[in-house]
């Protein structure tokens, strides 16, 4: 499975359990870290718990290992480090304040076709 299959899985997974505002960026060329990165939010520190944790029990049914997370203590911000994909889950104000999207260049009309495609495929 290459990283942008594992990409779309994260995606429904997280889409499934209800994470808001989910946007992947594409890394390629602009850094050597990971393939992609996955941005969603929640609604609270408790719902960022729960998408980090089952997030990582199905990254281990796929069998990507090993998985690093970061920021469980708080939870406001959890990193989620999938090798080639890097998933970050946010309340919604701690991720308008570090506004990762526009730190990697994401077109906000881009971003905004995301979340209208997302939200229609759910119709």
């Amino acid at each position: 499975m290459n990283s942008k299959e594992i990409c779309h899985l994260i995606e429904d997974f997280l889409d499934s359990k209800k994470a808001q505002d989910i946007v992947r960026i594409d890394l390629t060329g602009k850094s050597s870290m990971a393939d992609f990165m996955i941005i969603a939010s929640g609604t609270s520190s408790r719902q960022i718990k729960m998408f980090a944790e089952l997030l990582k029990e199905f990254l281990h049914k796929l069998g990507i290992q090993p998985i690093f997370m970061e920021g469980l203590g708080a939870c406001d911000w959890v990193l989620v480090d999938a090798g080639d994909v890097i998933i970050h889950l946010f309340r919604p104000e701690v991720r308008e304040f570090y506004h990762l999207e526009k730190m990697w260049g994401v077109d906000l009309a881009d971003f905004a076709r995301q979340v209208s495609a997302r939200t229609t495929k759910e119709d």
